[in-house]
């Protein structure tokens, strides 16, 4: 019987979607294969300060990557949601905090008791005060695990996720990899060796003569997809119509003050400005659309509302929001920016490495590249590239702005259908469904509606089979809980062990 099994598998680039993918495919396959990743010193990556969500926790985890070393290594820090700053109106601001907000009673959610007590008076109008997450990461807090005695037997443990130093994330990846087989070749690729007749690739070519011979290739190349574009010719799917930014100048800064929990976005008048605090300094950038305002007005808005001195140059990336056609086609999988970009407003991009990760080992093939293998890939690739658009062109379209020619178009734009139709349901139920292969569930889904001012015009007729008085004291109850389990956690710079947290103590 002849041995049909993948045995060499060619990386090509480094950065996070590069290392992530050696150190995953040798921590599962062992030696089962030969990992060879190519990378030039020359070619520059596009990481900067990362934030992520808490599936990474997930990925670090089966890679059995000690969490406090991790932070150590990335110069990390936590990560307990998003804060959006002038999103719906000026002056306006609310988090979308990861983690459940309330519990749901019986079997329905519990914004739709909030809504019902609301629209009576009896709830507060902030929907977060019931959100041990939101209101831990408002108060600069964070433990893994709140003291028994704040949670009174039933608070639940906060949710998690981390910004850290993308590159040196990489590095710490590429250790991992290395010391399970991993082989790096340095080296610039000048051309691919096809098969005339099937277009599968044999190998790659170095400068030098050099060649790199594979069974399967990992296009992590960046937005160039050197290998699923430049050779296979998969095609791109351009989403600008919805999601208009194309440019992000991007600078470091030094600390102002101890970093915070959350990662803050704040609106601007053609795009958005993010803030990543990490422990060695503060990632900054300003995503706009080149239509709406040009790169030098936009470098004068982000320089001006750093909140400490600049480390170095900004630097100004660009880009086409959208996705590969094919992202595995015939004997290449792209990953990362190869795939596909969706700008970086919920921290989606490590994520769809390591979801696509997480798919290629499901769906892994042997030599043979069964066809269907690669379409059910593509399937599911563009399923999650679609959901992700429509929560990420959500924060948009549901806006109160008209204030900016580019926000009075935002607010004005058709939607895809899937958008449309989910918003129009929330709108007028306050339901929310959310299939089990979205990104994004119905927590997150209430939290960036209700933020963007979608308001329901009802509640479940369900909250009615419970008294009011009943279900106000489970309110008063619920929120105790959550204030309690916040306020009983250590300040996040003591968490990390921070000069100035020593110092206050």
């Amino acid at each position: 019987m002849t041995d049909n099994r993948i045995e060499r598998i060619i990386i090509v680039g480094g950065g996070t979607a590069g290392w992530m993918s050696a150190a995953l495919l040798a921590r599962a396959l062992g030696p089962a294969a030969a990992i060879s990743l190519v990378e030039s010193e020359a070619i520059g990556t596009v990481g900067v300060g990362e934030a992520s969500i808490p599936q990474l926790r997930n990925f670090n985890a089966f890679l059995g990557l000690d969490e406090d070393a991790f932070l150590r290594a990335t110069e990390g820090t936590i990560k307990l949601g998003i804060e959006f700053v002038d999103w719906l109106a000026p002056g306006h601001r609310y988090m979308h905090a990861f983690g459940p907000v309330g519990r749901p009673l019986g079997t329905t959610a519990f914004h739709h008791y909030w809504l019902d007590a609301r629209r009576r008076g009896t709830a507060s109008e902030d929907f977060w005060a019931w959100s041990a997450n939101a209101l831990a990461a408002r108060a600069g807090r964070f433990g893994r695990t709140p003291p028994p005695q704040a949670q009174g037997g039933v608070a639940e443990p906060l949710t998690w996720a981390f910004h850290f130093d993308a590159a040196l994330y990489a590095r710490h990846l590429r250790t991992y990899a290395q010391a399970r087989g991993v082989a790096r070749v340095e080296g610039r690729i000048v051309g691919v060796d096809q098969n005339g007749e099937t277009g599968f690739l044999r190998a790659v070519t170095l400068e030098g003569d050099r060649r790199v011979e594979g069974d399967l290739f990992i296009d992590c190349s960046g937005f160039r997809g050197l290998l699923i574009e430049e050779a296979l010719k998969s095609g791109y799917e351009d989403w600008r119509k919805w999601l208009p930014m194309d440019s992000a100048w991007a600078v470091p800064s030094r600390d102002a003050a101890a970093p915070v929990p959350y990662t803050r976005a704040w609106a601007r008048d053609a795009g958005w400005q993010w803030r990543i605090p990490l422990q060695h300094r503060t990632g900054n950038g300003h995503v706009f659309s080149s239509a709406w305002t040009d790169k030098d007005a936009a470098v004068r808005t982000l320089m001006a509302n750093l909140e400490g001195e600049a480390l170095a140059e900004p630097r100004l990336l660009t880009f086409v929001t959208g996705r590969r056609r094919k992202s595995w086609n015939r004997n290449v999988v792209a990953l990362g920016l190869a795939s596909g970009f969706m700008e970086p407003l919920e921290s989606t991009s490590i994520h769809l490495v390591q979801s696509g990760l997480a798919r290629l080992l499901a769906l892994f093939p042997d030599k043979g590249f069964d066809p269907v293998l690669a379409d059910e890939f593509n399937r599911q690739t563009e399923e999650e590239y679609v959901r992700i658009r429509d929560f990420l062109v959500l924060h948009y379209k549901a806006t109160q702005r008209e204030d900016t020619p580019f926000w009075a178009s935002r607010k004005a734009m058709e939607v895809p259908e899937t958008l449309a139709a989910r918003i129009a349901l929330f709108a007028a139920t306050g339901r929310v469904f959310s299939p089990d292969e979205d990104l994004f569930k119905e927590s997150s889904w209430v939290q960036v509606l209700l933020g963007q001012g979608v308001i329901p015009r009802a509640a479940h007729p369900m909250t009615a089979v419970v008294a009011d008085d009943q279900v106000d004291g489970w309110l008063d109850d619920l929120a105790r809980i959550a204030a309690r389990t916040a306020a009983s956690l250590p300040s996040h710079a003591a968490f990390l062990g921070r000069p100035e947290a020593r110092l206050a103590g």
